[in-house]
Order: C-alpha cells, then sequence, then structure tokens
C-alpha cells in the first residue's frame, strides 16, 4: 500500500481508504470485522465515516471495532459532521451547535477522545459561513480534530472558506471519478491553489467502473435493490455506459481488472491523497485492494481523459 501526504500537511495516508457508508445498514458489524481486518491486512490506514451514515451506525460499528481488530492509534479517522436538521431531513446542519453536538456524538461512538480529520458540510443559505469555520476551528484548537476540512464543497465555497478561515484547511472529500469529473473544472484549481488535498469518495462510478452492472444487474448487487437504484442509476446508461466500455477495453488491453484501470486513472490526478472504498464483504475489497496502482500508460491515460472529458 502507497501512503501520501494529505495536501500541504504532514499526514500520511493510505492511497486507497476505506469508506463505512453501508455500514450499519447493508453491512452488518460481522461483515465490517472482516472488511476492516483486511483492509489493514492490506497496510490501509485512512478509514472515511460520518455522524449521519445509517444514524450513526455505521460510527457506532466502527468504534465496537477499534482496539479489537487495529488499534486506534494504527488508524487515520476521517469524520464527516453534520446531521440532518429535525425540520427538515434533505438538510445537515452546519451551526456551530449543531456541528459540534454530532463531533461530540461521533467521538463518543467512536469511542475516542479525538479524531484526525473532521470535515464540514457544505454551507446551509441559513448559517453564516463564519458560524460553521468558528465549529471546525474550536475542533481543530481544541485537539478534538488534529486537522479539519470540509466536504462536497464548489469551487467558489471551497476558495471562501480557505480565504476566511484563519486556520489550515487541510482536506477536500468529494465525488470523483472518471464518471464525475466536474470538480476539475473549479474545485481542484482551488484545492491546488490552497494547498488543500482530495478525498475522493465514489471512485468507481458508485461501483458502475467495476464493470459488472454492464451487460444485466447482478442479483445481489446494491444496483438490483430499490434501496440504491436511485444512487447508481445515473451511471449506468448514456454517455457513463461508453465511458464504462472504454475503461473495460484498456482493462482487456493491459490484462488489468476495470477497476484496477479506473483507480490508476484516478490516483495520478492532481492533489488526490485516498480514494476511499466502499464494499459490500471482505473478498469484494480484497480484490480492489489488490490494485498495483502504477501509472497508467500515456496513450492510454489520454484516450481516457478524452473519452470522458466533462462537459
Amino acid at each position: 500500500m502507497q501512503w501520501r501526504n494529505v495536501g500541504g500537511s504532514g499526514q500520511l495516508v493510505s492511497v486507497l481508504g476505506l469508506g463505512t457508508m453501508t455500514w450499519g445498514m447493508d453491512v452488518d458489524e460481522e461483515a465490517a470485522r472482516e472488511q476492516l481486518r483486511v483492509f489493514v491486512e492490506a497496510g490501509g490506514t485512512l478509514i472515511s465515516t460520518a455522524a449521519r451514515f445509517s444514524d450513526g451506525q455505521a460510527e457506532a460499528v466502527l468504534g465496537s471495532l477499534l482496539g479489537d481488530v487495529v488499534a486506534r492509534s494504527e488508524v487515520v479517522l476521517a469524520v464527516l459532521g453534520g446531521v440532518p436538521r429535525g425540520w427538515s431531513a434533505g438538510r445537515l446542519d452546519v451551526s456551530r451547535k449543531g456541528l459540534l453536538d454530532s463531533l461530540d456524538a461521533s467521538l463518543s461512538r467512536l469511542g475516542t477522545d479525538s479524531v484526525d480529520f473532521w470535515l464540514a458540510p457544505a454551507a446551509d443559505a441559513g448559517v453564516p459561513v463564519e458560524e460553521t469555520l468558528q465549529a471546525l476551528d474550536w475542533a481543530y484548537r481544541s485537539g478534538r480534530a488534529r486537522y479539519v476540512g470540509v466536504t462536497n464543497h464548489t469551487g467558489w465555497e471551497l476558495a471562501r472558506a480557505c480565504a476566511t478561515a484563519g486556520f489550515p484547511i487541510t482536506v477536500h472529500e468529494t465525488e470523483y471519478s472518471l464518471l464525475s469529473r466536474g470538480v476539475e473544472q473549479e474545485v481542484l484549481p482551488a484545492s491546488d491553489a490552497f494547498g488543500v488535498g482530495t478525498f475522493a469518495w465514489a471512485p468507481l462510478g458508485r461501483g458502475a467502473l467495476t464493470g459488472k452492472y454492464r451487460s444485466q444487474l447482478p442479483a445481489d448487487s446494491r444496483a438490483a435493490s430499490e434501496q440504491w437504484a436511485g444512487y447508481l442509476e445515473p451511471y449506468l446508461s448514456g454517455r457513463a455506459a461508453r465511458i464504462t466500455d472504454a475503461v473495460c477495453t484498456a482493462a482487456r488491453g493491459l490484462e488489468l481488472s476495470p477497476a484496477d484501470v479506473a483507480l490508476r486513472w484516478l490516483l495520478h490526478r492532481p492533489t488526490v491523497a485516498s480514494a476511499v472504498l466502499g464494499a459490500r464483504t471482505g473478498a469484494q475489497l480484497k480484490d480492489l485492494l489488490a490494485c498495483a496502482l502504477a501509472p497508467l500508460p500515456e496513450q492510454i491515460s489520454g484516450v481516457l481523459d478524452e473519452v470522458s472529458a466533462p462537459r
């Protein structure tokens, strides 16, 4: 496993991270234990979780495994703060109180007194950005978070946060893959300008870039379930399907898996420190962690750049 510095900081993380979005929901504690074991045995360190995942159950499951499967000191925890407002489930509470309450709850569920990265979600028009930044500042200065960052910001939001904060914003977690390259237009240039590292979530296009959905939907896959169908559907047809076909063609020529090709392409983009993977089983995760991650041949990378260029 390769490690990289996050942005301009001295903190190293594994270039492949472990996501926990489905823990406590589709992934029970036994399956989570197996995933965590496979991950740390492969040399992985970065684990990404969130207060809102499975209403806190993802953090609770992870907390129950820390100190058992792996020591807390041997992993790097990135926690996404914020929980839905009680009166609007579609909006996260980014007020000072809402964020700090969610941090206290996260620390309790994880069974630790600090996290390595704590990230605030995108701003809410009803909350001044200065208030959200005050919460990050308090967490940073109190030692409850060793580094702080943000998630799912637009380019101007990220630039505003970095310019306004009186402390370093170290990382931005955002969706990024061959099927989702919009961040290259403004977000990544802002990250580069301010020395902010990138954690890429859904690096395999929400699973589409593995190629397993090209001909049919496996009955046991997330795409076949009513709960996840809407999450995956945008990446299963039209232009997205053509990009996946190009990745699979490149994979056959290079004698690699489509996932390996997609991850190699992503991990050699500017500012990317880690690609955060999600899996249903330990076996799936083990296959992904086996990717060699050496740079793609220049010609292949160029073709993929052209086919997937953002509109």
